[in-house]
């Protein structure tokens, strides 16, 4: 949107208070932008809008198109039945969105598994990766979320990182042929997953770079970044070659942008204006409840995409 013209809403609606809430505030705000996508393809999950497009799936993702989404996010959806995944697909194909990742394994919270170097339990990840095979075709997915899970305080860092190469290398496999592509996620340890082994951007660009495969590659929560290491855009400049995803969440809250200290505008922006194309998952909850919390997050996207 040009500058010009959201400036002319932005004051439309201040203009207008009575138009905060419920079915009011939402007819205003479609009129405003009606279908019309953002800059970058933002990605919605279940749930985040259902006060709104109520409970059923289908008609949330009706909803989402509604007001300028193009794809959806869903850790769960290896968890949903196979009908359900089925009707998920068919929906979003006659919309023309786009599946984003889903969570592909049993992710270990608090014991070692892929850093052991196990072969048990590398064999267990690499049959959870050709099962999510099946899942991806059938939703039309490219991206599934891989988390090589906890430290191995027994062993060094050193031997750690090559153990999760072997596995990742062994899933590559499995993936490449299929033009699959697992993101791999660093999660921070001060706020959410203490003692997981991937937690920075650096770690993840070198094991990356070592599996050296088209089907291993980053997945940016900027939100975990934040907190983990900060330095965003240098880092993103730094592992560009690598990463094939974005999350977001604002910190600290884990909420939409504009509610805490990241600057998303232009952060946005800036991965706008590198060419990115693919998906930018909204891994957060919303900061305020009920339709007037959902109409307000759609806002905060509408504000930090007007580039």
């Amino acid at each position: 949107m040009k500058r010009r013209s959201f400036i002319k809403k932005s004051m439309t609606l201040a203009s207008v208070p009575f138009v905060t809430s419920g079915l009011l505030a939402r007819t205003f705000w479609e009129k405003a932008y009606g279908e019309k996508p953002f800059n970058l393809n933002y990605a919605p999950h279940f749930g985040m809008f259902k006060h709104n497009a109520g409970e059923d799936l289908l008609d949330q993702l009706q909803f989402m198109y509604d007001q300028g989404f193009r794809s959806l996010e869903d850790n769960g959806m290896k968890q949903r039945t196979k009908a359900d995944q089925n009707k998920i697909a068919k929906k979003m194909s006659k919309l023309g969105m786009t599946m984003g990742v889903f969570v592909a394994h049993k992710i270990y919270w608090r014991e070692p598994n892929l850093t052991s170097g196990d072969k048990a339990l590398q064999d267990e990840f690499v049959e959870n990766i050709k099962e999510s095979i099946e899942v991806a075709k059938r939703v039309n997915a490219r991206w599934m979320t891989v988390v090589p899970g906890y430290v191995d305080l027994k062993k060094e860092m050193a031997y750690q990182t090559a153990n999760v190469v072997e596995a990742l290398r062994r899933a590559s496999k499995v993936l490449e042929p299929h033009n699959l592509i697992m993101v791999l996620e660093p999660l921070n340890w001060w706020a959410n997953h203490s003692g997981q082994f991937l937690t920075e951007i650096p770690q993840a660009y070198e094991i990356c770079r070592a599996v050296d495969s088209p089907s291993c590659k980053i997945l940016f929560d900027i939100y975990h970044q934040q907190i983990s290491e900060g330095n965003l855009i240098p880092n993103m400049d730094k592992s560009w070659k690598e990463i094939a995803y974005f999350q977001i969440g604002d910190n600290p809250g884990r909420k939409e942008p504009t509610t805490g200290e990241i600057n998303y505008y232009n952060v946005f922006k800036h991965i706008h204006d590198k060419g990115f194309e693919g998906i930018m998952g909204m891994e957060h909850g919303n900061s305020k409840s009920g339709k007037a919390g959902e109409i307000a997050v759609i806002q905060a996207y509408r504000t930090v995409d007007n580039f």
